[in-house]
């Protein structure tokens, strides 16, 4: 269960999901108050995606998206210079309702969000889960990079796993963090990725004819 008060770590181009880690530096004095706080309390960090337009304002407390995800940090490793190594485990969305300005770093009060998954969402999610993997290959190609999904990892945590490592523009997985549900959340990635593959294919088949 979530507080209903988080530190809030705002980055520009890092967006968290479910069930999924994510390795962290920690450098800023701010934000270095705000993990020993964290560590000190129930190791909980809110990530939240800024807004375009952040660097007139990144000093202060610039505009951010109002869904984020909620971590736990299960590894931290203090460096010599006084950065941070940290690993976050992605537990659960949440939308900001407001900020705690108080302090050098962000507080948001914040409100749960679930990401249902019913019975009867299940077979469907099996079923989109094979046209998933079929698009993963394609695009990570197009991309240099290589990946491999083990047959074992649940659907669920595929879907926000592949959301969020695939190369994707910061503001694309903003959008797949903000669908209700694992379910419609793998539709809208799946609709992106047959999208991506087929620029690829335009530009193979441009570059062909050249």
């Amino acid at each position: 269960m979530l507080p209903l008060d988080l530190p809030l770590f705002p980055l520009p181009n890092v967006v968290l999901f479910p069930d999924v880690c994510l390795p962290l530096r920690v450098f800023e004095p701010r934000y270095r108050q705000m993990l020993a706080a964290a560590l000190n309390g129930d190791r909980m960090i809110g990530m939240v995606l800024l807004k375009a337009g952040y660097e007139a304002d990144y000093e202060g407390r610039p505009p951010v998206y109002d869904i984020g995800c909620a971590g736990l940090i299960t590894h931290a490793e203090q460096l010599e210079d006084g950065r941070s190594n940290i690993m976050l485990h992605g537990i659960q969305r949440f939308r900001v309702v407001a900020e705690n300005h108080e302090l050098p770093y962000r507080r948001g009060r914040v409100e749960a969000l679930l990401d249902p998954l019913t019975a009867d969402d299940r077979p469907a999610l099996r079923d989109a889960r094979h046209r998933l993997e079929a698009l993963v290959g394609p695009v990570v190609e197009g991309a240099g990079a290589e990946v491999h999904i083990p047959p074992t990892i649940p659907d669920h945590e595929l879907v926000n796993a592949l959301a969020q490592y695939l190369p994707l523009d910061a503001v694309e997985k903003q959008a797949l963090l903000e669908r209700d549900g694992v379910l419609a959340r793998c539709g809208a990635l799946i609709e992106l990725l047959e999208m991506k593959v087929l620029l690829v294919r335009n530009c193979r088949a441009s570059a062909f004819k050249q």
